[in-house]
């Protein structure tokens, strides 16, 4: 605990990188997940192909990105975050085509019946209603990234992974003990604000499971009143 506060300045440090590497391409990956997953629910055809495809890429192994990235990007964070982004879109890819899927086909034909065009209707109702699984995606991604940042400091840039290295070569337990302990809260912070994000973004949610397609076609109708 006192070498802790003695070196809380580089804990800190150690913990604002390693978040940093994680959790932009988990951001990168959604990015990139969100309109893939849309175009795979319109033409369902594409899914399979491109779902064995992000599979494939997640089978591959950390350190052999990493080699083969260096030529390309050096020892920078980018060599790095390219992997996990990887791996982020391999995990939610399927999470947002799964909300996608999820809309119930009452409140898809009410909000078509209401005049909703297919933009509209996918920003308004289908979105809305597969936030809950793609955050559930996110949890995982978010999770995972965090952890395997450390591998990247077997080439130097590892946040928290500094800790195990050193921690390993100095026989200094507990230098290894503080990091995953630091892995551990970040992970479970993160996680806690996804779960409030969702709660936020999902308000009904808070009711029982069964009315969700219920209360969100009421609200359909009740935009609509309000605007006529």
């Amino acid at each position: 605990m006192s070498w802790a506060l003695s070196n809380a300045s580089m804990l800190a440090h150690l913990t604002g990188q390693n978040a940093y590497l994680a959790l932009v391409p988990v951001l990168i990956g959604l990015v990139i997940s969100v309109p893939l997953g849309i175009v795979c629910v319109r033409w369902g055809w594409l899914y399979p192909p491109v779902l064995s495809l992000t599979s494939v890429l997640y089978a591959l192994p950390a350190l052999a990105l990493f080699v083969v990235l260096i030529a390309y990007t050096g020892l920078t964070d980018t060599t790095v975050m390219i992997p996990l982004g990887v791996y982020s879109l391999a995990v939610l890819f399927p999470s947002v085509v799964d909300g996608l899927r999820s809309v119930p086909e009452p409140v898809r034909q009410a909000a078509i019946a209401m005049g909703f065009g297919t933009w509209q209707r996918l920003a308004t109702v289908e979105l809305p209603i597969a936030t809950p699984v793609v955050i559930a995606g996110l949890r995982i991604a978010a999770v995972s990234s965090i952890s395997l940042v450390s591998v990247g400091q077997l080439i130097g840039i590892g946040g928290l992974g500094y800790l195990f290295i050193d921690g390993e070569q100095r026989s200094f337990t507990t230098e290894i003990v503080t990091g995953i302990v630091l892995i551990i809260v970040l992970s479970l912070v993160t996680d806690f604000v996804l779960v409030l994000a969702r709660r936020l973004l999902t308000p009904w949610q808070r009711g029982a499971a069964p009315a969700r397609g219920t209360r969100i076609l009421a609200a359909l109708r009740g935009g609509a009143g309000a605007g006529a």
